[in-house]
Formats: C-alpha cells, structure tokens, sequence
C-alpha cells in the first residue's frame, strides 16, 4: 500500500510511474492527474523538471479514483 492506495500488480491499474509534478509546495501528498505528467524514466523526469517554476520531479503511485471520481496520483518520493 503506497499513500493509500494499494498497488494492483495482477491488472497494472494502479502503479508507479516516473513523473513531472506541477506543485507550488511540495508538501502534498496526493495530486489531481491534471497536475501529473508521468514520463518514461526518472532520467526524463529529473531533465523535464523546473523547480522554479512549480515542476518537480517524483516517483508516483496511481492513478486511483477518489470518492469525488477525481484521479489522483500519491507521492512515493521526491526525486530532488
């Protein structure tokens, strides 16, 4: 169980993924998946990310429905 979620390993649903994670403070736990681009490696993640600019690169866990029926993805860690 990752922030959680648990993670699906029979159907790959929910998973974790490299990503770009648009946040002011870093200090949250859990992102709307409009806030989320999920990249194909960390290496991608750490070239794309612009601290300055609210763009920060993470390992992330999902994506998982919340009750509202927003897809969120929950921080495994900072890659900074």
């Amino acid at each position: 169980m990752k922030g959680g979620i648990t993670l699906d390993d029979e159907t790959q649903l929910v998973r974790e993924h490299f990503a770009v994670v648009q946040a002011r403070k870093p200090g949250r736990q859990r992102f709307a998946e409009d806030c989320v681009e999920v990249v194909a490696s960390e290496a991608l993640a750490r070239e794309r990310a612009r601290p300055a600019a609210g763009l920060h690169a993470a390992r992330v866990a999902g994506p998982s429905r919340s009750s509202e029926g927003v897809r969120l993805y929950y921080l495994v860690y900072w890659l900074e």
